[in-house]
C-alpha cells in the first residue's frame, strides 16, 4: 500500500488491475484504517481515471452476494450522492413511482454518508425492513413492483471501509461507485452523477455494457434532474439537454427541493410527497425523474414517462407500491 500510496500522492494513476487487487486486498484486511483513509483521501484531491473506476467496480462486483432478478427486467434509480445540495430523497421516491407505473424497480442504496439522509436511511424510518433474501426480494419486486437492496447486505467486502467513510463524512469514490455495483446487475439503469467528468467516465464505461442506461448531471451541480436549470442526459445513443419547458413545466428554485437536516424531516417530506400532498415543484421533481426512469425501459419518450409518472403519483400507485413493500419486509 506504501508503494501505492507514493504514486498515486504524486499524481500518477494505477492500472485497472491493479485497483481492482487494490480493493480486494482492503476488503481481506490486508491495509490499516489509516492506510485505507489516506487511499480515500487521494482521491478527494484528484480525479479518478476510467481505468481506476473500472478496477475498483471489477473487485466489487466480483465480492458482492448477487441476485438474479433478470426476469423481471428492473432498472435502478440510484445517484452518486456527494453533489452537496441537501435535496430530498429524490431517487428513492422516483423509484416508488416508477413502481407505481409498472416498471418493476431493483433500488441499491446505502445510509448517507455525505448528506443528511441516504436511501437506507429514509426507508428504515419509514418501516422498511432490509433483507438479501432472494425469494423475499423476488416477492417484493413482483408484488410491490419494487425491491430495495441495502447495499451493506451484499457487499460485505466493504466493512472494513464503512466505518472509515462514516468518520470521514464526505464524498469519497465510494460515491462514484455505489449505482455501477448493483449485485442484481439490472439490464435498465438510471444514473445521476455530480459533475461532468465523472458523467463522461460513465458514459465511457456504461457503452460497453449490455445495459440501457440515461446518465443525467444538472448543469447547475445537482445529481438527478433537478428542474433548477438545464440537464445534461447521456443514454445508449443520444447525449441532449433537457430544459424544464421541454416537460411543459417551470423552473424551480433550489430552496423548493431541499431535503431536511435529520432523517425524521426527510421521512415526513417523503410521506407527504408520496400521499399527494407535496408541493408542484416536489411533484414535478420525482415525476421528472421517474419519467425518465419509465421511458428508459419502455423505449418512449421522456414526456410520455413524465405523463405516466404523474398518473403514478396523482392515482396513489406509488403509495400503494410503498405500502405493499413495508407489508411483505415484516
Amino acid at each position: 500500500m506504501k508503494q501505492i500510496l507514493n504514486r498515486l500522492i504524486n499524481q500518477e494513476s494505477i492500472s485497472t488491475e491493479e485497483a481492482k487487487l487494490l480493493l480486494v486486498n482492503i476488503s481481506e484486511g490486508a491495509y490499516n484504517q489509516s492506510q485505507i483513509a489516506s487511499f480515500l483521501t487521494v482521491y478527494m484531491m484528484r480525479s479518478i481515471t476510467i481505468e481506476e473506476l473500472q478496477g475498483f467496480r471489477d473487485a466489487l462486483l466480483e465480492l458482492c452476494i448477487s441476485v438474479n432478478l433478470s426476469e423481471f427486467n428492473a432498472i435502478d434509480l440510484c445517484g452518486t450522492g456527494g453533489d452537496g445540495k441537501d435535496t430530498f430523497n429524490i431517487s428513492t421516491l422516483s423509484s416508488f413511482i416508477t413502481a407505481g407505473a409498472g416498471v418493476k424497480v431493483a433500488k441499491h442504496g446505502n445510509y448517507g454518508v455525505s448528506s443528511a439522509s441516504g436511501s437506507s436511511n429514509v426507508m428504515e424510518e419509514l418501516g422498511v425492513n432490509f433483507t438479501n433474501n432472494i425469494d423475499t426480494l423476488k416477492q417484493s419486486i413482483d408484488q410491490a413492483g419494487i425491491c430495495v437492496m441495502h447495499a451493506p447486505l451484499f457487499h460485505p467486502a466493504m466493512k472494513n471501509v464503512a466505518p472509515i467513510r462514516r468518520e470521514l463524512g464526505v464524498k469519497t469514490f465510494f460515491n462514484m461507485l455505489g449505482p455501477m455495483v448493483n449485485p442484481a446487475f439490472p439490464k435498465n439503469q438510471m444514473v445521476g452523477v455530480f459533475n461532468l467528468e465523472l458523467q463522461r467516465i460513465y458514459g465511457y464505461l456504461y457503452q460497453n455494457t449490455d445495459r440501457n442506461y440515461s446518465i443525467v448531471h444538472a448543469l447547475d451541480g445537482y445529481d438527478e434532474i433537478s428542474l433548477t436549470g438545464k440537464t445534461k442526459i447521456i443514454t445508449n445513443n443520444s447525449e441532449t439537454m433537457l430544459s424544464p419547458s421541454d416537460l411543459g413545466i417551470e423552473q424551480i428554485e433550489q430552496s423548493e427541493i431541499f431535503g431536511g437536516s435529520t432523517v425524521n424531516e426527510a421521512a415526513k417530506i417523503f410521506k407527504k410527497i408520496i400521499t399527494g400532498k407535496g408541493t408542484e415543484a416536489q411533484n414535478n421533481v420525482v415525476c421528472a425523474n421517474a419519467g425518465l426512469a419509465i421511458a428508459t425501459v419502455n423505449k418512449i419518450s421522456h414526456q410520455e414517462g413524465f405523463q405516466l409518472a404523474k398518473q403514478s403519483l396523482e392515482s396513489g400507485k406509488a403509495k400503494a407500491s410503498l405500502q405493499k413493500l413495508i407489508d411483505l419486509s415484516k
